[in-house]
C-alpha cells in the first residue's frame, strides 16, 4: 500500500505541477471579454473625464472593450449597489471620486453599504484642483474682490454645486464658514448642469474641475478667480490658492480612482492596478491629463485605500461646517 500511495502521490504531485502554468496563465490572461467601468454621475464631469480618458487606453493595453456606463443618482448610492451586485472577477468597475465612500457616511444614517467592507480599492487614478469659476457679469476680478462683494450684499448671491454632499458644495461651505459668507447654495445634478446654470447666469459662482470649465474659460464666458488647493496648481499657476487668503491647509482637491465589488481575487486587483498606472504614468497621458487640468497619479490599491482612510476625518468637518442634516 504504502509504494502505491507513493505513485498515486507522485503522479498526483506531477499533475499539479503541470497544471500550474496552465492556472497562472489563465489568471495572467485577464481581461478576456469586456470591461464594464460605471461612474456613479452624469456625463461631462471630472469622473466620466477620467474613465473616458483611461478607458480608451486600457482599452488599447488590454486589447478588449472598456465600456463606460454612467448610473448616476443618490450621490453614488445607486451605482454603488449596482457595482456590489456584480461579480467580483474584476470585469466590473467603477471610477469615482471619494464622495461615496467618504463623505456619503456623514449624510446618510442608513447607507445600503459599507464604504470600508462592501468594495476592493484598486487605483488613484488621478486628482483635480477644483477652481472657483465667476460669472463674468460680476463686478469682480479678484478672489479678494469676490470676498467683499459677497460680504457687502448677504444673501443676495447664489453658487451651484454637484448636489448636497459632493466636493463643489462642502469646498464651499467650508469656506463660508471659514469667512463668514451668505451665499445660496442651488445643487444640481452634476456639472453638466451646474456649469451651463453659471454660464447662463443663474449662478454667480461654482467650484469645477478644468476639464467642465476649460471651453468656457477661454472664450471668456467665465473667470477663475482661486483654486482649492493648499498650494498653486502648476495647472494654472497664476490662480491663487485658497490656503493664501488666512486659511492654511485649505484642500479639497478631490481624487479619482478605481474601485469594485469586496473579494476580488488579489492577482486581478494587482494586475488592474499595474495597468492603470502604467497607462496614466505615461508621457503621452500625463501630457493629455494635464491639457484638460487633470493630475495624473496611479497608485497602488495600499495607497488609495489608505487616501479614503485619510479623507474621513477631513470631510466629517466639512460635513459640519456645512449643516447638512443626516438623511
Amino acid at each position: 500500500m504504502n509504494g502505491w500511495f507513493r505513485i498515486l502521490a507522485g503522479f498526483a504531485l506531477a499533475s499539479l505541477v503541470a497544471f500550474a502554468p496552465q492556472a497562472l496563465a489563465q489568471q495572467g490572461a485577464y481581461p478576456r471579454q469586456t470591461v464594464k467601468v460605471l461612474v456613479p454621475y452624469a456625463p461631462g464631469g471630472l469622473p466620466d473625464t477620467v474613465a473616458r480618458v483611461v478607458g480608451q487606453r486600457l482599452s488599447e493595453k488590454w486589447g478588449q472593450p472598456v465600456v463606460i456606463e454612467n448610473k448616476p443618482g443618490g450621490n453614488g448610492v445607486v451605482s454603488a449597489q449596482a457595482l456590489m451586485s456584480s461579480p467580483p472577477d474584476g470585469y466590473t468597475l467603477m471610477i469615482t471620486d471619494m464622495s461615496m465612500f467618504v463623505i456619503n457616511p456623514f449624510i446618510y444614517s442608513k447607507l445600503p453599504y459599507d464604504p470600508q467592507k462592501d468594495f476592493t480599492f484598486i487605483s488613484m487614478a488621478a486628482r483635480a484642483p477644483l477652481f472657483l469659476a465667476i460669472n463674468p457679469s460680476l463686478p469682480v476680478n479678484t478672489f479678494e474682490e469676490f470676498l467683499a462683494l459677497i460680504k457687502a450684499n448677504p444673501g443676495k448671491y447664489s453658487y451651484g454645486s454637484s448636489g448636497i454632499g459632493s466636493v463643489h458644495h462642502l469646498t464651499m461651505e467650508v469656506l463660508k464658514s471659514a469667512k463668514g459668507l451668505d451665499i445660496v447654495h442651488v445643487p444640481y445634478k452634476g456639472t453638466g448642469q451646474s456649469i451651463p446654470a453659471l454660464v447662463g447666469g443663474d449662478v454667480a459662482a461654482v467650484f469645477s474641475a478644468m476639464p467642465s470649465l476649460s471651453g468656457f474659460v477661454k472664450n471668456g464666458r467665465v473667470k477663475l478667480i482661486a483654486v482649492n488647493t493648499e498650494k498653486r496648481s502648476e495647472l494654472s499657476p497664476e490662480i491663487p490658492a485658497i490656503s493664501e487668503f488666512g486659511l492654511p491647509g485649505f484642500d479639497y482637491s478631490p481624487h479619482i480612482g478605481f474601485s469594485g465589488p469586496a473579494g476580488i481575487p488579489q492577482a486581478v486587483v494587482q494586475k488592474i492596478s499595474k495597468d492603470v498606472a502604467d497607462v496614466v504614468k505615461s508621457p503621452a497621458m500625463v501630457e493629455r491629463m494635464t491639457t484638460l487640468g487633470i493630475d495624473a497619479v496611479g497608485s497602488t490599491p495600499e495607497f488609495y485605500a489608505a487616501q479614503h482612510a485619510a479623507d474621513r476625518e477631513r470631510y466629517g468637518h466639512a460635513v459640519k461646517a456645512a449643516g447638512i442634516k443626516t438623511k
